[in-house]
């Protein structure tokens, strides 16, 4: 098994659309570890631990967002 950490920047309109709330139900739905918060300047900083697989499916689900986000983009360091 691979082991991979990512570390996540999402920018748009992440906060106040149950984005964070997404994000864990998606990791924990994949069996990652990590965590994820609100940023001062309108972004969501997150990391995710686990197989690289399921990273890079969390990451496109985080592309796609919740029902009420629209994000604009992911700067993703491995």
């Amino acid at each position: 098994m691979n082991k991979a950490r990512a570390h996540l920047f999402i920018s748009g309109n992440v906060q106040g659309v149950f984005f964070r709330s997404f994000t864990r139900e998606v990791a924990t739905g994949l069996g990652l570890n990590g965590w994820v918060k609100n940023l001062y300047d309108g972004r969501v900083e997150a990391v995710f631990e686990g197989t690289r697989e399921g990273i890079e499916q969390a990451i496109n689900e985080c592309r796609k967002g919740s029902s009420g986000s629209d994000v604009k983009d992911i700067e993703v360091t491995w």
